[in-house]
């Protein structure tokens, strides 16, 4: 149930533009049912919240919390996802502001502060510093308490989205039994939340269902691939001044598209691309490694423009094509971590979920992002088909300094 204060924001212009801004993106384009938004995702983290903030204000543990700080950690995690716009977290490479920064913005800006000061009788500072982490004026220790149980090892947050967008998808990978992890949890004043001994295997579940989606579902070779195509178009408009950031902030899913795919500037032209599911080909993968410097190098995203280019310029001189700069795309997943630093209590003692005899130590969970993440080439159709049957890929490696005994063939187009 929501106050009458909550269903006034719930309803409110900058709260109803997240249903019409895709979960994960163009996830949808491999899983037709991936068209859950982060509206519902929103609800769902305010109903995980609840469900947490009951277990663990009945704990003789419990730090002293206010009931304004109560208040205002339910509406932080209802609002905690306001400043997001289109394909946000695949952005995070671009000179772009955080989501967690807009959204303290918007709780700070009006109507959103009336609303939220008149209607729900709370200080508007207190939500934004929830949520917003840069924040750092009048920061209290039931601020530090409740970011920690908003953002940490076991939040509402990853609670709601790995079940949400395993149902979704129609995948099982995510599925948590949030039942028995709430049962197991313990408030912890410098961490938010603890967990029982008996929980672990809970924890155990979240760490491997994330590590299960992240490669079966967020990066699938198509949804990177599309993800990529729109990363290319906004880094280029941004560079030549065709997009302005604030302009951005404020789109949704279809008014992003409607604002660019008519556009004369030709890297817009991905973007209509992706609307109609017409991808770019992969024509190189191979495994990332955090150890070569080459690598390394390509983490960078004006380095691997620059890389690009030089792609281009190789097509045009030995192939003779037509090779617009938008054309070639290389990809690498941002780094990703699966935090671990979670507070274990067992018989009247606290220690550290690594020191737990958890599979998932620093040698697994290393594992686990080494393996998620690779570098990937795409490029259009009308391009790879004719170049496919050359030596291309090796090519490609040769000039992005990738060792090109240890590239594969081109793998068989998407």
């Amino acid at each position: 149930m929501l106050s009458e204060g909550l269903k006034k924001i719930l309803s409110s212009p900058v709260m109803q533009k997240l249903n019409k801004i895709k979960q994960l993106g163009p996830t949808y384009l491999v899983y037709p049912g991936a068209t859950h938004t982060r509206l519902s995702h929103s609800i769902g983290v305010f109903h995980i919240s609840k469900r947490i903030l009951r277990q663990l204000v009945v704990s003789p543990l419990c730090p002293d919390i206010s009931f304004e700080g109560s208040v205002s950690f339910l509406c932080a995690a209802l609002l905690h996802d306001l400043g997001h716009f289109p394909y946000t977290h695949s952005l995070k490479e671009l000179p772009l502001t955080d989501h967690e920064v807009l959204t303290g913005q918007l709780v700070l800006s009006q109507p959103l502060y009336n609303e939220i000061k008149e209607g729900l009788k709370i200080d508007p500072e207190f939500v934004a510093a929830i949520v917003d982490k840069n924040i750092k004026k009048n920061i209290t220790d039931e601020v530090i308490f409740f970011r920690n149980l908003l953002s940490g090892v076991l939040d509402p947050d990853k609670l709601d989205y790995l079940n949400r967008d395993a149902y979704f998808c129609g995948v099982p990978y995510g599925i948590q039994d949030i039942d028995f992890i709430i049962s197991n949890i313990i408030p912890h004043k410098e961490k938010g939340i603890a967990v029982y001994e008996q929980g672990l295997p809970a924890i155990e579940n979240i760490l491997f269902s994330k590590y299960l989606m992240y490669r079966a579902v967020y990066w699938h070779k198509t949804v990177r691939c599309a993800t990529a195509m729109a990363k290319k178009a906004l880094f280029m408009g941004l560079r030549d001044k065709k997009i302005i950031p604030d302009e951005l902030y404020n789109l949704d899913d279809e008014t992003l598209f409607a604002s660019y795919i008519e556009s004369k500037y030709k890297p817009f032209s991905i973007l209509k691309n992706i609307s109609e599911r017409k991808l770019y080909k992969m024509v190189l993968e191979i495994p990332f490694c955090s150890e070569n410097e080459n690598h390394k190098m390509l983490t960078s995203l004006e380095t691997r423009y620059d890389k690009e280019n030089e792609i281009v310029s190789h097509i045009r001189k030995k192939y003779s094509l037509k090779c617009g700069e938008e054309s070639i795309i290389i990809d690498i997943p941002e780094k990703i971590s699966f935090e671990v630093n979670l507070p274990v209590f067992c018989k009247n003692e606290v220690y550290n979920f690594t020191e737990s005899g958890s599979v998932f130590n620093e040698s697994v969970i290393k594992g686990f992002t080494e393996t998620l993440r690779k570098i990937r080439v795409f490029m259009p159709e009308n391009i790879s088909e004719k170049l496919l049957k050359s030596s291309f890929s090796q090519e490609i490696a040769k000039i992005c300094g990738m060792d090109a005994a240890s590239c594969p063939a081109a793998r068989t187009p998407l």
